[in-house]
């Protein structure tokens, strides 16, 4: 798994670099996917199937543009603008073992407020990765993600969160980034060796979510702005390494 993780880490570390004004998401898609083939893994989410969408999604990556939380489908129409906020989530398998990582990136000078959102966001992300070691209950963890970024004025969406993450893409058990009664209901304690897909995404206004018409990409009801980072991360002896960071390259 670290070195699936390590392939999912250089791809969106090349995608940073590449992702300005005037560049579409497709070809930030075509390089994530000549770089798959050049590790030889598998890209996650390309060919993948949902019963909301009547086409398999067509990408490697997700590449979801301002108002648009996840699941965004790359495009040759789709041109990164100066001030956009663009959050691209990839994963790989490699010797039949799975990461999965998000990033949001700023193209070009983005807007005090959307600097703030990315920031709380990974902000968020980073609070699991102090927290999470063996014997903590996830609720512990989930509520002081929540009253972070709620804190800082931002809402936690609510239709998506992390998962269990092995030799499948989506394992048990489910990783919210908030509390509910239904995580209280099935709360789990963290042990050694679990591996999860931590994934905030964090909406500027409601935490309200709609799909659009092509059975995929999930917007924000009110249009305004969101931000997704998410770490495949392993719990181990006294905390949790981080599969999915550059440095493990």
């Amino acid at each position: 798994m670290r070195r699936a993780g390590a392939v999912v880490a250089d791809v969106l570390s090349k995608l940073q670099e590449i992702a300005e004004p005037g560049v579409t998401t497709a070809q930030l898609d075509h390089v994530a996917l000549e770089m798959t083939a050049r590790a030889g893994a598998d890209a996650l989410f390309k060919g993948v199937r949902s019963p909301q969408a009547r086409k398999p999604f067509p990408g490697a990556i997700c590449a979801s543009v301002n108002d648009e939380v996840v699941h965004g489908i790359p495009s040759e129409t789709t041109v990164l603008q100066a001030g956009d906020i663009l959050s691209v989530d990839f994963g790989v398998r490699l010797g039949g073992y799975c990461g999965d990582s998000a990033t949001t990136v700023a193209i070009g000078r983005v807007s005090p407020d959307r600097q703030r959102l990315m920031d709380a966001t990974k902000g968020m992300l980073d609070v699991a990765i102090a927290e999470a070691r063996p014997g903590v209950r996830w609720s512990q963890i989930a509520g002081k993600m929540q009253r972070y970024v709620e804190a800082a004025g931002f809402s936690v969406v609510r239709d998506f969160v992390g998962h269990g993450i092995g030799t499948k893409m989506h394992e048990d058990p489910k990783v919210p980034n908030f509390v509910s009664e239904e995580l209280l209901a099935d709360d789990i304690y963290l042990t050694e060796g679990m591996v999860l897909a931590v994934e905030p995404m964090v909406n500027a206004g409601s935490y309200h979510v709609r799909t659009l018409a092509n059975g995929w990409t999930v917007v924000t009801k009110d249009g305004k702005c969101s931000a997704h980072f998410e770490h495949t991360i392993a719990i181990v002896r006294g905390g949790c390494e981080v599969l999915t960071r550059k440095e493990q390259g």
